[in-house]
């Protein structure tokens, strides 16, 4: 039997026409918390007056539906104008607790919306569980040193924003059919103010949260020349460059091609690390990705520990050999 408040609402998030890829992974992480609470997911979608096609997005995931709330003052991104919204329908629908990803935009508004209706944000959070009836979560503590396991205390609703990359958006389990799509009525005020230009993460010359494959080089290829081994690898592989945030401060390469807690998070299919030892805060930036591969001289370097696949060798060895494989592999396939 569904308990009291048995709904989880998880708000997506889009720009420029299109979902962020941090919503699909909102959407698993609602869905796996629904599931010991027998809860329905919602997802709740802001945006301007017309309609875009977001919500039939959406609406291909496994949820109890989709609430469209569709006003002209939600066109374009306003703290005020969102935070107003939200907490109609947050209201209205008294869900046991309300998802975002952990971005910029979440960062921006969801605090307010959680202040205004007197309850606390649990935010950049790695895992949620419910255990003996209470909710558990955890979160990275000291630049992903140690995580911390909390207790969410109070009545529902609970705000709670999860770190990107920390559930996989693959796992967002995908519905046979269409969810409902259900107009929801908000009347957010006008803002008071025209609005700015969304924020801008970083300029970056790559995203590397959307690649599929990243080759990622860290201090063991010893000088900045030797990153044309680790180009041709991924050029082979037709994945992303990346580096560890020494290579990075070296100058050897842009800090938008960084992974990790200053860098950037990401969960490809596939992660070759190759010359990086794993420090902790290289570790919670790719930790979530599907398949690790590393590359390294020391049996005992941390990156073993949570790589799936662990080639113990000379990188000016291996690469190289692994470069010939694949593209072999390639001419004959």
């Amino acid at each position: 039997m569904a308990s009291e408040h048995a709904t989880v609402l998880v708000v997506a998030e889009h720009r420029g026409g299109k979902l962020s890829a941090a919503t699909a992974e909102a959407i698993a992480a609602a869905q796996q918390l629904a599931a010991p609470w027998q809860a329905a997911v919602h997802a709740v979608l802001l945006e301007g007056a017309a309609e875009s096609g977001l919500a039939a997005q959406l609406a291909r995931y496994q949820l109890a539906g989709v609430l469209a709330a569709r006003h002209p003052a939600l066109a374009e991104y306003t703290p005020e104008a969102y935070t107003q919204a939200l907490q109609e329908i947050v209201s209205r629908r008294q869900p046991r607790a309300v998802l975002f990803a952990h971005s910029y935009q979440t960062r921006d508004f969801a605090p307010r919306l959680a202040t205004r209706m007197a309850r606390a944000l649990f935010g950049d959070l790695t895992a949620l569980r419910v255990e003996d009836g209470r909710l558990t979560v955890s979160r990275p503590m000291f630049q992903g040193r140690l995580a911390a396991d909390l207790v969410v205390p109070g009545e529902a609703p609970a705000f709670l924003s999860v770190q990107i990359g920390a559930f996989r958006a693959d796992r967002a389990a995908l519905a046979a059919a269409p969810a409902p799509i259900a107009a929801e009525m908000v009347a957010p005020a006008a803002p008071a103010a025209a609005p700015e230009a969304p924020f801008q993460e970083a300029k970056q010359a790559v995203d590397l949260t959307q690649a599929a494959i990243i080759v990622s080089a860290g201090r063991g290829i010893k000088e900045a020349k030797n990153l044309d081994l680790i180009r041709a690898l991924a050029d082979a592989l037709g994945g992303e460059v990346a580096a560890s945030r020494p290579i990075c401060d070296s100058g050897w390469l842009p800090m938008d091609r960084q992974v990790g807690s200053s860098g950037q998070t990401v969960a490809p299919k596939l992660y070759l690390a190759v010359g990086i030892s794993g420090a902790i805060q290289h570790l919670v930036g790719m930790k979530s990705s599907r398949a690790i591969v590393a590359i390294n001289k020391d049996r005992e370097a941390p990156i073993f520990e949570i790589a799936d696949y662990g080639v113990v060798g000379d990188l000016f060895e291996v690469v190289p050999a692994l470069i010939e494989a694949v593209k072999a592999a390639k001419a004959g396939g």
